[in-house]
């Protein structure tokens, strides 16, 4: 198993670079990342993280269709805006998300953080939701949830998870970088309607 979950954080860093850097092949290194983490997760009997991976999964495949329709001629995806009233719309979906989620986790399992662990899978679904929808805001929202993962990995003593989340962090950063400036520079290219 501890060569399963290598590869599945090797994997999970690899496509995070990818993302960072707006490349499609992104998405199958993130699908075979989910199914590493799945297989992990079904073996170590966390069958609501397993859940999770093949949410992750449906949601990679959905990024992957959009972003080979909306790739530059340097076969980078183009950055696309996220109006308030769907930003809003989708973290009211998140807030709502986590509650229902850790309400059950709390009432029907023995979870040890099921309102911290439900918020940011809630979280995180937006997040790759953002992603996928080619959003600029999914990295504000990575580095969030990804700064209170290690939070949570520290507190459950899981120090390998905990550095992997904090890479992520620093990963996330550069992303954010990058997809702001192709952002702005995508902005420059287009003709005003003036």
């Amino acid at each position: 198993m501890a060569w399963t979950e290598l590869v599945g954080a090797l994997l999970s860093a690899w496509g995070v670079w990818l993302t960072a850097r707006r490349r499609p092949w992104c998405w199958p290194v993130g699908l075979l990342a989910v199914s590493a983490y799945a297989w992990v997760f079904v073996g170590a009997k966390l069958y609501s993280d397993a859940l999770l991976q093949a949410a992750f999964g449906a949601l990679i495949v959905y990024g992957w269709v959009r972003w080979l329709r909306h790739l530059d001629t340097d076969g980078r995806v183009q950055i696309a805006r996220l109006p308030a009233r769907q930003a809003a719309f989708h973290l009211l979906a998140g807030v709502v998300g986590a509650l229902a989620l850790g309400y059950a986790m709390h009432r029907w399992t023995d979870a040890a953080l099921p309102w911290l662990d439900a918020a940011l899978t809630a979280f995180s679904l937006v997040a790759q939701w953002w992603q996928g929808r080619r959003h600029t805001a999914a990295w504000w929202l990575w580095i969030a949830v990804d700064v209170l993962y290690v939070g949570e990995y520290l507190y459950k003593d899981l120090l390998v998870t905990a550095l992997l989340y904090a890479g992520f962090v620093v990963l996330a950063a550069i992303g954010l970088r990058d997809w702001r400036r192709a952002g702005r520079s995508h902005a420059a290219d287009v003709p005003s309607a003036g």
